[in-house]
């Protein structure tokens, strides 16, 4: 007999916040811990993921360090494949995450990356996106390709 392993992250309605799901790792040493709890929201063709900014993902000038940024826009990419239904447990990987920094983020401030999918192919994602603050997209602008693998049989 097979046991059934689960995925490695949680995707599920927030209590505190309607229309919202809370995206989290099961394992809170991995990686991804630095920047959760993430809240996805889906609207039309556009997943929007949420982080709030801590002074721990803060710069001397106490703006959002450009690391934390690069690691909220490659960690929202999965949180919005997952919304959008086109990742399941199987995961992915990243291939390219091309960055354009506009402006400094504010601490305290959610920050929201708002992704679109533009092409989903059998093995690929190819998205892009917007971190905004307050709604304007003074933050950044990106562009991701993630590998899509396949599930372990246990999964499937």
């Amino acid at each position: 007999m097979t046991d059934i392993v689960s995925p490695p992250f949680s995707y599920e309605d927030d209590p505190n916040e309607p229309g919202w799901k809370s995206w989290r790792f099961r394992d809170p040493t991995r990686f991804n811990n630095f920047i959760e709890p993430l809240l996805v929201k889906m609207e039309g063709g556009i997943a929007r993921v949420r982080m709030m900014p801590e002074h721990r993902h803060s710069n001397m000038r106490d703006n959002v360090h450009g690391g934390a940024l690069l690691g909220f826009m490659d960690v929202a990419l999965f949180a919005a494949s997952r919304g959008f239904g086109v990742l399941s447990a199987g995961g992915a990987v990243t291939l390219d995450l091309s960055a354009q920094f506009i402006g400094g983020g504010r601490i305290g401030v959610p920050l929201e990356a708002h992704i679109e999918l533009l092409r989903e192919t059998g093995r690929m994602l190819f998205l892009r996106g917007l971190i905004v603050q307050e709604g304007e997209p003074t933050i950044a602008s990106f562009t991701g390709t993630l590998r899509k693998s396949t599930p372990p049989a246990s999964l499937l």
